[in-house]
């Protein structure tokens, strides 16, 4: 038995949600050899705070002290079927760069022939007037590497050394995790389900094992691919788990999981990228076919502010890249 799909463009014949593919891939480099030179005040990064994909580049760009260089706004956190909207709320107004209603006229803007999702992030290009990206993975890299001149040259999270080690977890963690939770969620098949849960409960297995001896996921220090868990991880328990059915275990009952999503959210200037509102009321006010009577659970509360007592775990180096079965 099968129930209708979320997205029914992004479903197979079996069930399973099978995301779209990113539009846009161009790239901002720092010697403008791409045709998008790095700039000051050129960029524009519209994002939806609900969204654990855009919340990767709002930390990104927190971190990389960009504010003043790459600015940002913020749509408002109910999507319907028009798409990502600019309203005027708390924590999201209107369009400041180019007056648009909606995130889509961003897109007919750059692809006139564009018909599939809209989705967020989206890095904006002023001087051309069109999306550079719209793939959160080759965003988060652009901030940290391309804008040395005017960010925080101290904070490398995808140092060379580190790379391969890198790009296979963060492989094992997208696959899994951050679409583990969507492939549960919107999986129309009982098959399709079990599936992407089962993967999904294996990996949370084996990354809390991971955390058990290191404290971060590679190397000595934080890197892009705990931040890419991260935004994942703050939103399991008080979404995931009810809304996508993802309630094997709860991220509470993880302990090494979650004492990281603590150290995490205390680090320096990411509480300020965090808006639980945002994140709950978009979850589930806009998927209907989920949770058709709109109501926001009270739960579960997150005590992100409480001791994460990772100081105590080493962090080790060398390649220990997780093998999941």
């Amino acid at each position: 038995m099968s129930t209708r799909a979320q997205f029914p463009d992004e479903s197979d014949d079996a069930g399973r949600w099978v995301r779209q593919q990113s539009r846009f891939r161009e790239w901002v480099r720092a010697d403008g050899s791409s045709g998008f030179s790095a700039a000051r005040g050129r960029y524009h990064l519209y994002v939806s705070l609900a969204c654990p994909w855009a919340h990767r580049t709002v930390i990104v760009r927190r971190l990389k002290g960009l504010e003043d260089v790459v600015s940002m706004s913020v749509v408002d956190p109910i999507r319907d079927e028009r798409g990502w909207a600019f309203r005027e709320g708390r924590g999201h107004g209107p369009d400041p760069v180019n007056g648009f209603g909606f995130l889509a006229e961003a897109y007919l803007a750059s692809a006139p022939d564009f018909d599939g999702r809209v989705t967020v992030p989206v890095l904006w290009d002023r001087e051309r007037g069109r999306i550079v990206s719209n793939e959160s993975a080759d965003i988060i890299r652009m901030l940290n590497s391309e804008f040395e001149e005017w960010g925080d040259d101290t904070v490398d999270l995808y140092p060379a050394p580190l790379r391969q080690d890198i790009d296979e977890i963060n492989q094992i963690v997208y696959e899994n995790v951050n679409d583990g939770v969507y492939r549960s969620g919107f999986a129309t098949t009982q098959a399709a389900y079990d599936d992407a849960v089962g993967r999904l409960f294996a990996t949370l297995d084996v990354l809390e094992r991971r955390l058990g001896e290191r404290r971060y996921l590679v190397g000595d220090s934080v890197t892009e691919a705990d931040w890419r868990l991260f935004t994942t991880l703050l939103r399991f328990d008080p979404v995931y788990a009810t809304h996508f059915k993802c309630n094997l275990r709860r991220l509470a009952d993880h302990p090494n999981l979650t004492g990281y999503l603590r150290e995490l959210a205390q680090w320096p200037g990411v509480a300020e990228t965090i808006d639980m509102d945002h994140i709950k009321r978009h979850y589930y006010l806009t998927h209907r076919a989920l949770n058709p009577s709109g109501i926001v659970p009270i739960g579960f509360e997150l005590d992100l502010g409480a001791p994460h007592g990772r100081a105590a775990i080493s962090s080790v180096g060398g390649r220990t890249a997780p093998t999941i079965a």
